[in-house]
């Protein structure tokens, strides 16, 4: 199984140079031949591959305006096409928009494969850097393990990362009968079908005023001056702080459920979809649900966990876990309610989180369908609704 190993590095001023104009080199590249691929398709209708820009790149290093590409290794060069050429396979596949041209205040990053590196005792030695990039070792790697590749990117708030690509066998849990239901929410995080709720940190409204202040400096800087380019790099490390405190509090929580459950449900949520409403789009971008269900994807997957992903459409809000009856409304300021049926009192998130966990198994152990009895319109000969899915 291949998995990366993510480390903080200090390059010296020559590795620093170096680096940052191999990247510089990169977006150049990059989008020389996005304008190309853009121009051919517009123009003429012609979809250009990654051989075709292969070969532009060798006439781009022959023009004398160009001729400082060769000063850097052709690797990651080549590695940008092929990530271009992979964001065109998946604008066409209908899985991304269509990609975007680079910025340099975004930072960069550049893919160094095993012909553009050296492994040496422990130590890495790039193309064109005489010197081991001073790796702070903060976790040591697999033993007998060699990275085949080493991505290196550069923050927009100035900070450089080393990201080691090895092939190791990840040790597996001991298996554990315990199965979860995770129902996702702004005010509560999570809540669980074992009843318990995990409240939202919303890192966001922590530096809320923070960024806010910093950012107005931002404005009022000329553009173009060195002030403005300090200034930028302030608001790049605020974001930098939110985002370190969320991936921080969502990986010790994936953590903790995938070591405590063997099966573990969650919805297959639109979150696209979910943040066309203004008044919401906020609090979920800032509950990072995607984020959160990435991580237990992929830890499930290196500790021989199982994670289940029912239908968007499954009414897990609306219908009653003792009894099954489905209300027709469920509005989201309502948080308790009761069941006409057989009176019983749900908490809306517990509630749901018990029918998310019952669906799961359902689909588990049987191939059952949780999808919703079809409405009286559909049975009366009606067309059935097609939701818009949202892209993988």
């Amino acid at each position: 199984m291949q998995k990366a190993f993510k480390y903080r590095f200090y390059p010296t001023t020559e590795q620093e140079s170096i680096l940052r104009r191999t990247m510089g080199c990169c977006r150049l590249v990059y989008n020389k031949a996005l304008a190309e691929r853009t121009e051919a398709w517009y123009q003429r209708q012609e979809r250009v591959d990654y051989v075709k820009t292969s070969s532009m790149l060798t006439q781009w290093k022959k023009q004398e305006d160009l001729d400082f590409l060769n000063e850097v290794s052709s690797v990651p060069l080549q590695q940008g096409l092929r990530h271009l050429q992979k964001a065109f396979g998946n604008f066409w596949a209908g899985r991304a928009k269509y990609p975007n041209f680079k910025k340099k205040h975004s930072g960069g990053s550049a893919e160094f494969t095993k012909a553009a590196f050296r492994w040496k005792d422990g130590q890495v030695f790039l193309a064109k850097c005489t010197q081991a990039l001073p790796i702070r070792w903060s976790r040591d790697l697999p033993e007998d393990c060699e990275p085949s590749t080493i991505t290196i990117k550069l923050e927009a708030n100035g900070r450089w990362f080393a990201s080691l690509l090895v092939d190791t066998n990840m040790a597996q849990l001991p298996k554990s009968d315990k199965s979860i239901g995770l129902d996702v929410g702004i005010t509560s995080l999570i809540a669980t079908s074992n009843g318990d709720k995990i409240a939202n940190p919303k890192h966001f409204k922590q530096l809320r005023k923070k960024l806010k202040r910093v950012q107005k400096v931002l404005s009022r800087k000329q553009k173009g001056s060195n002030n403005r380019y300090k200034a930028r790099a302030q608001v790049a490390r605020v974001h930098a702080a939110m985002t370190d405190a969320r991936k921080d509090f969502l990986h010790k929580l994936t953590t903790q459920l995938v070591r405590e459950n063997q099966t573990i449900v969650v919805e297959d949520l639109a979150i696209t979809n979910m943040v066309k409403n203004h008044k919401l789009a906020l609090a979920v971008f800032d509950a990072s649900w995607g984020e959160l269900i990435c991580q237990l994807a992929y830890k499930c997957e290196w500790y021989g966990r199982e994670l289940i992903k029912i239908d968007r459409w499954f009414p897990s809000s609306k219908r009653c876990g003792n009894c099954g009856h489905i209300v027709d409304k469920m509005p989201l300021n309502i948080r308790e309610w009761e069941c006409p049926k057989c009176g019983t009192n749900h908490d809306r998130d517990i509630n749901a989180a018990h029918n998310i966990l019952a669906a799961g198994l359902a689909v588990s152990v049987c191939g059952a369908t949780v999808r919703p009895e079809q409405s009286k319109s559909v049975k009366a000969g009606a067309k059935p609704r097609k939701g818009k899915k949202q892209k993988p």
